[in-house]
């Protein structure tokens, strides 16, 4: 539980407020960009929520904190924000929420049809209970060791992508770490771990090169092969989302390994 007295300075004043207990994971700031913002290495309330969908989003946030860092003094209702999760992201993909310190705040995923769980989210009944809910999970696939979290408790060789079933491919994308894999689901949502994300401030497809612990050059090499596919989705565990054109996905993707190649 956040604490008052470990209270943020940058936080502007009002009811919600980030703690100095805060690891700068990102979750906060993806769930509920309006409301956090970060100062260096640490996130803080730079606004605070004054609609519906913003508080809605905040609370989002808070029940996502990886550190139970987030903090709101007025101890509204969080039912309906409980119940809100996982959280819509389009069609049948679902945000889950509840990161895991674990995993450094990495976000997971629910896609409902396929009854398949991306990355595992921390362990929390009422998000189980909302996703038996909705169809339960029967797979989980991990796209690297860094964001298993709590996988166990919900139960590649080479470079060949592996047909999962009809809608989901494993393309393995070595580079992150040596057994790293993305998940493109129905030629449209590819779950890229740690591999790909959005630069929402540049407006690009970036890499982390500064968090690549196996190899650069295999990153390259992984990022590479992902021309040979079409998608309009990359949904990340850390970095930003972002759904674009797959015309335009494409050649951003272009670019950013131009850009890995020069670093």
């Amino acid at each position: 539980m956040a604490r008052v007295a470990l209270r943020i300075a940058e936080n502007v004043s009002g009811d919600f407020f980030v703690d100095s207990t805060c690891i700068d994971c990102d979750a906060c700031r993806q769930i509920a960009p309006t409301v956090f913002h970060d100062i260096g290495d640490q996130s803080v309330v730079f606004h605070q929520p004054q609609t519906a969908d913003e508080l809605m989003a905040a609370q989002r946030a808070l029940i996502s904190c990886p550190t139970a860092s987030i903090g709101d003094i007025a101890k509204r209702d969080m039912r309906a924000a409980v119940a809100s999760l996982p959280e819509l992201t389009a069609e049948d993909v679902y945000r889950c929420g509840y990161t895991s310190e674990s995993s450094f705040g990495a976000i997971s995923y629910y896609v409902q049809d396929a009854k398949t769980m991306v990355d595992s989210p921390r362990f929390a009944n009422p998000l189980v209970r909302n996703i038996e809910a909705m169809g339960g999970v029967r797979r989980m696939l991990l796209t690297h060791q860094d964001d298993v979290a709590d996988h166990e408790k919900f139960q590649p060789d080479g470079l060949d992508p592996v047909q999962i079933d009809a809608g989901m491919l494993m393309i393995p994308t070595p580079g992150h770490t040596k057994g790293h894999s993305v998940f493109l689901y129905r030629d449209k949502f590819l779950f890229t771990g740690d591999h790909l994300a959005w630069d929402p401030d540049d407006r690009k497809l970036i890499a982390f090169r500064n968090a690549c612990w196996y190899s650069w050059s295999e990153q390259i090499d992984s990022m590479r092969r992902l021309l040979d596919y079409r998608f309009e989705w990359v949904l990340p565990g850390h970095g930003r989302p972002v759904n674009l054109p797959a015309d335009e996905m494409h050649e951003l993707l272009q670019q950013c390994i131009a850009w890995m190649k020069s670093r």
